[in-house]
């Protein structure tokens, strides 16, 4: 959970490097809160139409839209990337796929131009 509260703490900072444990802690988080705003759309009442999700998933969703965008931003300095490499899910299926693999991939080692290595300073 504390990872999860340091990227909504660094909400809009896209500069540094994110380990892989706090992006997927994060995304872990996420898919938690965004379920159990699911569940109450549907037990209230409020969701649209025929769909799984309401107006308390929607305010989830766009509140969240800005940190999820900057960890992942984050994740990709951590690898050597630009953050512009999001831009890469944009191509169907094989683009998400890629995306998938770079955000698994353990970050360069040592200090590199987006800052320095997140997991040597916890250590």
């Amino acid at each position: 959970m504390n990872w999860y509260l340091k990227v909504l703490k660094q909400y809009a900072d896209f500069q540094g490097r994110a380990r892989r444990t706090e992006y997927w802690m994060f995304v872990l988080f996420n898919l938690i809160f965004a379920i159990v705003a699911m569940f109450l759309d549907r037990t209230i009442g409020t969701t649209l139409g025929g769909l799984p999700y309401g107006v308390i998933y929607i305010l989830y969703a766009l509140a969240v839209l800005v940190p999820s965008l900057a960890v992942g931003v984050r994740r990709l300095h951590d690898i050597g990337k630009s953050g512009w490499m999001l831009l890469v899910s944009l191509i169907p299926i094989i683009g998400a796929i890629w995306l998938l693999i770079l955000f698994v991939t353990e970050g360069n080692t040592g200090e590199n131009k987006y800052g320095p290595n997140p997991k040597e300073i916890s250590a």
